[in-house]
C-alpha cells in the first residue's frame, strides 16, 4: 500500500481462481453482493464505453448515486479498467472524485493476486481519497469480494 505521485494501490491474495474473481466482477447480481454494503442497485456493461454505475440506499430510503463511470478496457480474468471521469458512451462528467482504476487478477499459487491501482488527477486528490479512507474502504470491499468468491461453486 503506497502513494506514488497521484496513485493509490492496494493488493490482496484471494483464495479463488481468477475465473471466479472475474465472475464476481462481471455478473451484476454477484457484484451487488460484495461491492458495498447492501442493498445496492448496479449497472454493469462490461465493454469499452459501457456503464459502471452503482447506487446505494441511504437509511432505508431512496437510492442515491455512489459511483458513475465508464469501462475503458478489460481482458477477461486478467484486467478491468474504469474511470469516473466519463459516463457510459465516453460522455464526460464531473464526478465528486475523478479517478481511473485498474484492477488486475493474477494467478498466484492456487488463488489470485487481486490488485487495484487507482490514479487521480493530482497528488492532492490522491491524498484526499486516502484521507477519506481509501485503504479501509477498498480493503473492506476486497475482503467482501474474497469472502464471496471463496463461497462460489
Amino acid at each position: 500500500m503506497a502513494i506514488e505521485n497521484s496513485e493509490l494501490t492496494i493488493s490482496r491474495f484471494i483464495d479463488a481462481s481468477p475465473a471466479k474473481v472475474w465472475t464476481a466482477w462481471s455478473d451484476a447480481e454477484h457484484f451487488a453482493k460484495w461491492w458495498i454494503p447492501a442493498p445496492i442497485e448496479c449497472k454493469l456493461d462490461l465493454r469499452p464505453e459501457g456503464a459502471f454505475e452503482t447506487q446505494m440506499r441511504e437509511g432505508g430510503g431512496e437510492f442515491s448515486p455512489h459511483v458513475e463511470g465508464c469501462f475503458l478496457d478489460m481482458a477477461p480474468e486478467q484486467r478491468l479498467v474504469f474511470t469516473t471521469a466519463l459516463a457510459e458512451g465516453w460522455r464526460p462528467i464531473e464526478p465528486w472524485l475523478a479517478l481511473t482504476a485498474i484492477m488486475t487478477f493474477e494467478t498466484e499459487g492456487r488463488g489470485t493476486r487481486y490488485s487495484a491501482r487507482v490514479m487521480h488527477k493530482n497528488t492532492g486528490d490522491s491524498r484526499k481519497h486516502e484521507e477519506m479512507g481509501f485503504y479501509e474502504g477498498w480493503g473492506t470491499t476486497i475482503d467482501q469480494l474474497a469472502a464471496f468468491v471463496e463461497r462460489l461453486k
